[in-house]
């Protein structure tokens, strides 16, 4: 029994201190620093650089069909084509569009993917950081399609800047955690950074988040900022984070995952670090 006991402890040491380092890497908009963003060139590829983790942009077409793109139009990721605007657009005309070929011409046969592609993607023992663009019009049309999907609860996380989105997540399909999103800003150069730690936990309590899905800005977070959200009793994670140094940091504070362009790159910074600090 003793020996047991010692086992389970060493196992959850080992996972506790994986989680202090920020093991958990999710790609963000997929492996998009070498692939084309919220693409499923990017998520495959993301798998195949072992991200623990995809994160993707989901908006609703005009025949409420719920397809992965980051901008409300398709000017960045198509151009030279058509602008399309994606609430005015059919999942028909939207699929029409070339959106791999700004990254390189192999990815010529890209199109935007639906919701439903981009879950199938999703290995056993993966999650996938649905990130919704839109208001929470969404919502009932995304549910049956993440309860179908195969993927257990907790291999999904919805995450959104959209505070009434968070809200109605979390009271719609309260098995998935959900992560309410921030920037920070000054109005002047010396000025606050706003959200300020106390408004951040207010929002997360007001809206029943689970976690804090936070921008990577080191003039605000720091080992304190998230020693008060864990403390607190939510989730603290961190995005986009494409450098060595900081990923270090952000590991070093605790974050339970880092949000990345390149994961294999970020992930063996982080654990290049660790090994050293053996």
């Amino acid at each position: 029994m003793r020996n047991v006991c010692l086992t389970l402890l060493t196992l959850l040491i080992v996972f506790c201190s994986a989680s202090a380092k920020g093991q958990f890497v999710v790609a963000h908009r997929g492996a998009s620093y070498d692939a084309p963003e919220n693409t499923l060139a990017a998520f495959r590829l993301a798998w195949q650089k072992n991200s623990d983790a995809i994160e993707g942009d989901f908006y609703v077409t005009s025949d409420e069909r719920i397809v992965c793109i980051h901008d409300k139009s398709t000017k960045r990721v198509a151009p030279k084509q058509p602008t399309l605007k994606v609430v005015d657009s059919t999942l028909e005309q939207l699929r029409t569009l070339d959106v791999g070929s700004w990254k390189h011409e192999r990815y010529s046969a890209e199109r935007i993917p639906t919701l439903k592609q981009v879950l199938e993607t999703v290995p056993d023992g993966k999650q996938i950081f649905v990130e919704i663009k839109c208001g929470p019009e969404i919502l009932p049309l995304m549910k049956p399609q993440l309860a179908t999907s195969g993927l257990k609860p907790e291999q999904i996380v919805i995450i959104c800047f959209n505070q009434d989105v968070v809200t109605q997540s979390r009271k719609m399909m309260p098995q998935y955690d959900v992560n309410w999103l921030t920037s920070y800003k000054q109005k002047t150069a010396n000025g606050p950074w706003t959200p300020s730690q106390n408004e951040v936990l207010q929002v997360l309590s007001r809206t029943g988040a689970t976690g804090l899905g936070t921008n990577g800005n080191l003039n605000v977070i720091n080992q304190a900022f998230v020693n008060s959200v864990r403390s607190a009793g939510f989730g603290f994670h961190v995005w986009t984070v494409n450098d060595v140094a900081p990923a270090r940091q952000f590991a070093d504070f605790g974050s339970l995952s880092i949000t990345t362009d390149r994961p294999a790159f970020i992930r063996n910074a982080i654990q290049s670090a660790d090994v050293g600090a053996r």
